[in-house]
């Protein structure tokens, strides 16, 4: 009876989601009714608690925000998108699977997908659309490379899944601790693939709807602006400033400095922000100013849902979902490979966000990955992965309403070119991946 009333709790909290109520307050609040089915409403609140202090996760997440916020009050991120997209006037049809990588690698550099795209878009699209490709393209083809996150030090999960790794596997036999480098590398092949099929993906749905060279519309072209953009120099030098922390961390990665010290993320990301200062010789005290209301941000939006997403998998498991859904898998071990990439993405494009279950899924499941057959790695990154797929086809995801308005088109008609390339991508991770 306890179960099938968590069961309904749970559905409840999917509709909830899905009607786009406050993602932490739904998680939470449905947490904390799973474990009042237990009687032990502590447990819930216990979960809060840990999970405000996960050190790790707040040093890398925080940090990465805090130089993302320096990038944007110095314009360095401007001036690297100036930098790329400069290259690109003559590639003609080519602009579109280029316009998808430029995206791609300029997502690792500036792991918001929003920001991103913001950044991205407002150079990129109104140049897709002057070379004659449909709007809805152009903004496609900006919204299909924000999945390149997966290979930022700044990509929540990544911090999430190298934590849980090391919680779960230390002590051990050959156990070593997996740093968020090491994970990123471990599925940089995986990522670059899914980047490459997003690329080819949305140039082929471009070919088979003749959206090429087609004659615009006045309301698209007006869409671009109709007064001529104000030319800026751009400033190659400035756009080096957002790779500064992933080299140094590439290269700490490879190697040891100054005897057993390595580089971490918040280090990383802190050199970074004082090379952009002794640059752009901006103010340092407003600099200062914005690292940390960066932050700030951080921990109040990215680590409130892992927080939140902590007491919903506290409940579940207070409840006894977990250990039955655990016990059905390990008699059909395969469900895990479909569970594991279907559901956060179905649950991404449903919401408009990927985080919530993908977070649920590898705070409860992914833990016992090695029972069911997978390592926590592949499995963590799996769900994370279709999860953001899932957010690049949802109407509903801010990055799609970004996209849609740069490019002055729907939402609706981004995802339909987008979804084909997204979908063969979690097909991919379910087969090639796990």
């Amino acid at each position: 009876m306890v179960q099938i009333v968590a069961l309904v709790i749970v559905a409840i909290t999917v509709f909830l989601l899905i009607k786009q109520y406050e993602t932490r307050m739904v998680l939470i609040g449905s947490g904390i009714a799973l474990c009042l089915l237990n009687l032990s409403p502590m447990t819930a609140l216990d979960a809060f608690g840990v999970g405000m202090t996960s050190a790790n996760l707040i040093q890398a997440i925080c940090a990465s925000m805090g130089f993302a916020y320096v990038m944007k009050y110095t314009e360095c991120d401007m001036h690297l998108v100036r930098a790329l997209s400069s290259m690109m006037n003559r590639l003609g049809f080519f602009l579109i699977p280029a316009t998808v990588i430029v995206t791609f690698f300029i997502n690792i550099a500036i792991p918001s997908a929003a920001g991103c795209a913001a950044a991205v878009g407002a150079t990129l699209i109104p140049l897709l659309i002057g070379a004659r490709i449909h709007p809805a393209i152009a903004g496609a083809a900006v919204l299909s490379g924000t999945i390149g996150s997966f290979l930022s030090p700044g990509f929540s999960h990544n911090a999430f899944v190298s934590n849980l790794y090391n919680e779960v596997m230390k002590g051990t036999d050959g156990f070593q601790v997996m740093s968020i480098v090491d994970l990123i590398k471990h599925h940089a092949p995986y990522s670059l693939a899914i980047g490459g099929i997003a690329a080819v993906g949305l140039s082929i749905v471009a070919l088979v709807r003749k959206e090429y060279r087609v004659e615009l519309a006045e309301s698209a072209t007006v869409a671009t602006g109709s007064e001529a953009p104000v030319a800026v120099k751009t400033n190659y030098l400035y756009a080096t400033a957002p790779f500064v922390p992933l080299i140094l961390l590439l290269i700490a990665g490879l190697t040891t400095w100054f005897g057993s010290v390595k580089m971490g993320v918040p280090a990383a990301m802190i050199i970074g922000a004082i090379y952009a200062l002794i640059i752009t010789r901006c103010n340092p005290s407003t600099m200062t100013k914005q690292f940390f209301s960066g932050m700030g941000h951080a921990y109040g939006d990215v680590l409130g849902i892992i927080i939140a997403a902590g007491v919903f998998a506290a409940g579940l498991q207070s409840s006894g979902l977990i250990e039955t859904f655990i016990t059905f898998l390990k008699v059909h071990p395969e469900m895990a490979r479909w569970g594991g990439t279907i559901g956060p993405f179905l649950m991404g494009a449903i919401t408009g966000s990927g985080d919530a279950a993908a977070l649920a899924f590898n705070g409860t499941v992914t833990r016992h990955a090695l029972e069911l057959g997978y390592t926590i790695p592949d499995l963590g990154m799996a769900a994370a992965i279709t999860g953001a797929l899932g957010r690049t086809m949802s109407p509903i995801a801010g990055v799609v309403i970004v996209c849609a308005g740069l490019a002055n088109v729907n939402p609706v008609e981004l995802v339909k070119r987008t979804a084909p390339s997204m979908i063969v991508a979690v097909i991919f991770v379910a087969l090639v991946m796990l």
